[in-house]
């Protein structure tokens, strides 16, 4: 087991000592402490989701930046996860149309360094504190292609936005072709009926940047 995980190992092993939980609870309530006061003059955000995987020469790379660059130009501040890829890309192209570029990045032993984009950053130990501040802010969700983490992201979102929780901000994914299959996925639950037909109304599907643009400004 990495030394890093091993605060998160004991968090999901089972009761511990009442010593280790209250340990816990101080180091989760540390992470948010630092979100709310990183965060709390950013302004109304639109966050953008992606692959920290996704590398500069990928045409999803440049479609991000430019979701970045259009998401500036509506007045919002782009806010994403603070790391490379499409993450990095989302940053960029906010900080070189001359917007507000915010990150909220997550302590890894791989793959997760700050990107150079940020105007403001904070770092949490806690993944489901970090998910919490990339939506506490955000008044659109944009998700683009990625992996477990951003699929993760898409569908908490979709939850909270089902049930109320939160208000219905509109969500876009971009790539058609990408997220096919997910689509699918939540026609057949529609079709059992697991899902309401009036969740497909949630998630708005393109690959244009002005189309997802056009999207927010009318839900917002």
């Amino acid at each position: 087991m990495r030394a890093e995980s091993l605060s998160d190992y004991y968090l999901l092993e089972g009761p511990q000592s009442r010593t280790s939980e209250f340990m816990t609870l101080l180091r989760v309530l540390w992470d948010f402490l630092q979100g709310f006061r990183t965060l709390h003059f950013v302004g109304p955000c639109v966050t953008v989701f992606g692959s920290a995987r996704i590398r500069e020469s990928d045409p999803y790379y440049q479609l991000a930046r430019q979701m970045g660059a259009a998401i500036t130009q509506l007045g919002f501040t782009v806010m994403t996860g603070g790391g490379p890829g499409i993450m990095e890309a989302a940053n960029r192209g906010a900080r070189e149309a001359g917007g507000r570029s915010v990150g909220c990045n997550i302590e890894l032993p791989f793959e997760q360094q700050h990107n150079d984009y940020l105007d403001r950053c904070v770092t949490m130990h806690y993944f489901f504190v970090r998910k919490t501040l990339l939506i506490k802010y955000s008044y659109a969700f944009v998700v683009m292609p990625g992996g477990c983490g951003t699929v993760d992201e898409l569908f908490e979102a979709l939850t909270l936005i089902q049930t109320g929780k939160i208000n219905n901000f509109p969500i876009v994914l971009m790539g058609r072709d990408y997220w096919a299959e997910g689509i699918a996925l939540i026609e057949k639950m529609v079709r059992l009926g697991t899902m309401s037909p009036e969740d497909l109304k949630l998630i708005h599907v393109t690959d244009s940047v002005d189309d997802a643009i056009q999207h927010i400004r009318d839900r917002t």
